[in-house]
């Protein structure tokens, strides 16, 4: 990576921030699952804008790319690796196992190698959701890269060509190979990692202006701009409803109306907007586990509709969204206590023994 003097601006609160946007989104993301297998109606005003609640993916793919940017100077490539893997990994397997342990007939080693994306039938029950972090963990492995090529470059240039590789990336699903791809019984490319280089360019973009002045919108505003960004998005004549494979054109759209939503929900808190919710002390610590909530979530849905005597689809979203989430909290504050902070703190251990 870079080792250029690279300095960003903290924002006071601002951890405590980005931690309440994790747990919005994990909750988010959870809400969409949940309306999906409860069969709200997507055609509806509420049912379109949880439907489109899958942009939250596209939030986590902004943090972490705003977090890991504006970190990016001074670290070796190794030890970068080493985080990651140790930051990701652990509870990723548990999870899977766990769902493995259920379902022992899934592509287990897809699954096990974080490559299901990449197969075709790659992604088995109650481990869907885990093909954003397939895609997340891309971008993770490709960013020493682009900080050693775009660091040679000033700011104003940096950002050009983030914008122009985002621009670029739209061209993605026009490829044949990729548009094809599900008719030829591949793998859908279309999902795959170059699709998405505008939800993370939002946060490339945002920590290069960090420290810019932003104008003190009241939170509801921008909030409000992304609940209507999700309404539009979740209309038919924007692109098909449901789990329907969209076209080029279509899967251009869904991309850049969740690149607006992360600008709205991600750009305003990471530049300084104050926030009381998601400053708050319960929010900090739903964010701590915000990534266990995400891994969680669905595996616990899967098992939420038996346990309330309900087949799937249908229908009671609210009963079905607050015993999943009830449920995945704690879940998500064991997997945390007693697998994603051990390891962290063995391998910040390891990093000090091994610097001495």
């Amino acid at each position: 990576m870079s080792t250029q003097s690279y300095a960003p601006i903290r924002h006071r609160g601002f951890i405590s921030s980005l931690e309440g946007l994790r747990a919005i989104a994990s909750l988010g993301v959870l809400a969409t699952h949940v309306a999906f297998q409860t069969s709200v109606d997507p055609a509806s005003n509420i049912g379109a804008v949880l439907a489109r609640f899958d942009f939250f993916v596209a939030v986590f793919f902004a943090l972490s790319a705003f977090v890991l940017w504006r970190r990016r100077a001074g670290q070796p490539v190794g030890l970068y690796y080493l985080k990651r893997l140790a930051r990701i990994m652990p509870a990723y397997w548990a999870t899977v196992i766990a769902v493995l342990l259920f379902i022992p007939t899934g592509p287990w080693l897809a699954n096990l190698t974080m490559t299901q994306i990449y197969w075709p039938d790659g992604l088995m029950t109650g481990l869907t959701h885990l093909w954003s972090l397939c895609v997340e963990v891309a971008f993770y492995l490709v960013m020493p890269l682009l900080a050693w090529v775009l660091d040679r470059f000033g700011r104003p240039v940096r950002i050009l060509l983030i914008v122009g590789g985002a621009v670029l990336s739209l061209a993605w699903p026009w490829i044949p190979l990729v548009e094809h791809a599900l008719d030829e019984g591949w793998a859908n490319m279309q999902i795959w990692p170059p699709a998405y280089a505008c939800w993370f360019a939002v946060g490339m973009i945002a920590a290069e202006i960090e420290g810019v002045r932003f104008p003190r919108v009241p939170s509801f505003v921008w909030v409000g701009l992304a609940l209507v960004v999700a309404w539009i998005a979740g209309q038919e004549w924007f692109g098909p409803l449901g789990l329907v494979h969209p076209s080029p054109w279509e899967f251009n759209l869904r991309v850049l109306a969740g690149t607006l939503f992360a600008v709205f929900l991600v750009v305003p808190y990471a530049l300084g907007t104050p926030s009381r919710l998601l400053d708050s002390s319960w929010m900090k610590t739903l964010g701590t586990w915000s990534y266990s909530i995400f891994l969680w979530h669905l595996p616990v849905l899967t098992i939420v509709f038996p346990l309330l005597g309900l087949p799937l689809f249908s229908g009671n979203f609210l009963l079905v969204f607050i015993v999943t989430v009830l449920l995945t909290i704690p879940v998500a504050a064991i997997s945390y206590t007693f697998i994603e902070e051990p390891i962290m703190r063995w391998t910040r251990r390891a990093i000090q023994a091994g610097g001495r």
